[in-house]
C-alpha cells in the first residue's frame, strides 16, 4: 500500500505502508479523496511551521474521505462499501481536558499528520487505513469530494460557535481562502445578518461574494477599504480573523465596535496588538483551535443541503500526480481547495 509521506521541505515521497486488519470498534476504509491544508502545505513548503518541524518522515493528509473495505468485531451503523468522512480527531477521553469537555485540547491528541509530538502522528495521505469507527461519519448522498470537505468545514463552525451569538450580527471575515470562504458559509447560516470578507486577491474575493459575502474587499487594492467602518468606534460586532496576518487583524479591531468579539482561526506565528485599543473599546479576544463535535454537524449540514461546499473544489490530481497538486495548491492565484483522488 502507498502512502504519501513529507522527508523535509520540498521533499514529498510516495512510500510503502503496512496495513492490518481492524480490531474491535475499527474499520478498515479505502480512501477516496484527500484535500490538502494549509498546514500540509507548510510541511512541504518550509518543513513545518513555527517551532513544529518534520524530525521524521510523516504520512500527510487529514482532510480525508472514503468507503469501508472491512469492519471489526462490535461496529454498529457502519458496512461495507458505506461512504464515510473521516474525522482526524482522535482524543484520548481520560485527560483532564477530556474530562472537562473539552477534547480538541486534549493532552494526548492524535491528530492526523501532525508532527507536533515525537514520534510524529501519521497522516491519512495513504490508500488504506484502519480508523476508529468513532471517527467515521455516514456520508451518504455526499460525493466522496464533498464528504472530504468535512474537516475545514468542522474548523469553521468550531469558530463561528467561539464567536457567540450570531444571529442578526455584523461580520468581518479576514481572508478569504477555503477557511475563510467555509466560514462565510457557516456565519450565514448561523444567523450572521451582514458579511464583510476582505483579502489581497480579487479571485478569492469572488468565491466571498459567491458564498454569500454582502461586501467583498481587497484591501491591498484599496488599504483605506474599511475606513468607513472606523467611524463612531467601528460598526462590526464579530471579527473572525481567518488570514493569520497581522494587518488585517489590526485593521479589523479598528472596525468592531466596543465590546466587540475576535476569533483568531488563522494561524502564523506570534502577532503585535494594539492592547490599547482593545482595552478601551472592551474588546474580547478568543482563540478558535480546531474542533470534535462539530465534525459530524458539518456533515450533516451539508447532507441537508444547508451548506454547499461543492464550488470550493477546484482542482483534483491523481496520488501519483502528488507534486502537481502541491504545487497547484501552493498558489493562492490558481486554486481555492485541491484533492488528491485515491482512486484515479
Amino acid at each position: 500500500m502507498k502512502a504519501l509521506f513529507a522527508h523535509g521541505a520540498k521533499d514529498l515521497r510516495l512510500g510503502d505502508c503496512e496495513i492490518t486488519g481492524p480490531g474491535p470498534g475499527q474499520v478498515r476504509v479505502g480512501l477516496a479523496r484527500g484535500g490538502i491544508c494549509g498546514s500540509d502545505l507548510h510541511y512541504y513548503n518550509h518543513g513545518g511551521f513555527g517551532t513544529v518541524r518534520l524530525r521524521e518522515p510523516m504520512i500527510l493528509g487529514h482532510e480525508v474521505s472514503g468507503h469501508i473495505l472491512e469492519t471489526g468485531a462490535g461496529v454498529d451503523g457502519l458496512s461495507v462499501g458505506d461512504l464515510v468522512a473521516i474525522s482526524p480527531s482522535r482524543p484520548c477521553a481520560h485527560c483532564e481536558y477530556c474530562l472537562r469537555g473539552l477534547p480538541n485540547h486534549c493532552m494526548n491528541m492524535r491528530f492526523y499528520g501532525s508532527a507536533m509530538p515525537f514520534p510524529h502522528i501519521q497522516g491519512a495521505f495513504r490508500q488504506e487505513i484502519v480508523a476508529e469507527a468513532s471517527q467515521c461519519v455516514p456520508a451518504t448522498g455526499l460525493s466522496p469530494e464533498q464528504a472530504a470537505m468535512a474537516e475545514p468545514l468542522a474548523v469553521c463552525l468550531h469558530a463561528v460557535g467561539r464567536a457567540g451569538p450570531m444571529l442578526g450580527k455584523r461580520v468581518l471575515i479576514t481572508g478569504c481562502g477555503p477557511i475563510g470562504i467555509l466560514t462565510i458559509l457557516a456565519a450565514r447560516r448561523a444567523g450572521a445578518a451582514e458579511i464583510t470578507a476582505t483579502d489581497i486577491t480579487d479571485k478569492a474575493l469572488d468565491y466571498a461574494r459567491a458564498a454569500g459575502a454582502d461586501r467583498a474587499l481587497n484591501t491591498l487594492a484599496d488599504p483605506d477599504a474599511l475606513t468607513p467602518d472606523m467611524a463612531g468606534k467601528g460598526r462590526f460586532d464579530v471579527l473572525i480573523e481567518c488570514s493569520g496576518a497581522q494587518p488585517a487583524l489590526v485593521s479589523g479591531i479598528a472596525a468592531l465596535r466596543p465590546r466587540g468579539v475576535i476569533v483568531q482561526l488563522g494561524l502564523s506565528g506570534d502577532m503585535s496588538l494594539p492592547m490599547m485599543q482593545i482595552t478601551a473599546k472592551e474588546i474580547e479576544l478568543r482563540g478558535s483551535f480546531r474542533f470534535h463535535e462539530e465534525f459530524a454537524t458539518g456533515v450533516k449540514l451539508m447532507q441537508a443541503g444547508l451548506i454547499d461546499v461543492s464550488a470550493l473544489v477546484t482542482h483534483r490530481f491523481a496520488l501519483v500526480d502528488f507534486a502537481d497538486a502541491f504545487r497547484i495548491a501552493s498558489d493562492r492565484s490558481a486554486s481555492m481547495k485541491v484533492q488528491l483522488d485515491f482512486a484515479g
